[in-house]
């Protein structure tokens, strides 16, 4: 392995340029912040652009991520400890970081492009949450997300990039509005729409024998799933639980869900 160059001065443009990625608030979110060495692995295997990766010099640098980079060609370089500690001042401190490119947005085509069903989801806002999901689809052959009323203005967002573990990037996740999402599924002739509710007619073990691509829509779980999406729904799907149960965490519903449709999904997707 290469020897490393060690940034050892806070006037280096890379740590102005990470100080501005980690800012509150940007207005053109063009770069973003990677942390830790599965996410920044995940993301450099789905085709992201890094700028430069670096770790702290308090630390070895991950041989595998450095033998991937050396492989992909992304420039790579340690860090003072102490000027890491400065640019996450009163934040969780990663010791292996980089900073990339923020992949064009995902579109509509994209997933339709792709022959698995969709998951969308309706006010779910926690980020882990969503996060979870993502690992979930990718693994249970979804074709990719909707996120509906989410308060995400990006999927590059960093709390979505640690809960996902750096997979956000591997399948298309799509931002929209409900008219948006609600006219995504109307115009697909190949899909239908399963809405999941407490009190479903059809029990989800059932989709398994549910031959087509479906849209399986998941509400959050106080408000579950909006009128719009009731309006043009194929079917109601419940999964069976104790009553003194109210509900299950979103994660957990869409996991059951995929699992059943996983015989379906794995053989479109081979």
């Amino acid at each position: 392995m290469a020897d490393l160059e060690t940034i050892t001065s806070k006037s280096d443009p890379a740590v102005q340029r990470i100080a501005d990625v980690t800012k509150g608030s940007r207005s053109n979110i063009k770069t973003t912040l990677i942390e830790d060495v599965e996410p920044l692995m995940q993301s450099i295997a789905a085709g992201v652009e890094f700028i430069e990766i670096y770790s702290s010099d308090a630390a070895p640098f991950p041989p595998e991520l450095l033998e991937l980079c050396e492989r992909e060609g992304v420039p790579a370089r340690l860090m003072e400890s102490g000027i890491v500690n400065q640019l996450f001042k009163g934040e969780r401190k990663a010791k292996t970081f980089g900073i990339a490119r923020v992949p064009r947005p995902a579109k509509f085509a994209d997933i339709a492009r792709r022959s698995g069903d969709v998951v969308i989801l309706d006010g779910v806002k926690i980020v882990g949450n969503i996060g979870a999901i993502v690992r979930t689809s990718l693994a249970l052959g979804a074709a990719g997300i909707v996120l509906v009323d989410s308060d995400l203005s990006t999927i590059a967002d960093r709390r979505l990039l640690r809960s996902s573990r750096g997979y956000v990037f591997s399948l298309p996740v799509v931002l929209a509005d409900r008219e948006q999402a609600v006219d995504f599924v109307r115009g697909a002739e190949d899909m239908s729409l399963a809405v999941m509710d407490a009190h479903g007619d059809l029990p989800v073990r059932g989709l398994g024998d549910l031959r087509g691509r479906l849209a399986l829509l998941f509400g959050s779980e106080k408000g579950g799933p909006s009128d719009p999406f009731r309006d043009v729904a194929a079917a109601t799907v419940t999964i069976p639980m104790f009553s003194s149960t109210e509900s299950l965490n979103v994660s957990v519903s869409v996991g059951i869900t995929l699992h059943e449709r996983t015989q379906r999904n794995f053989a479109v997707g081979r």
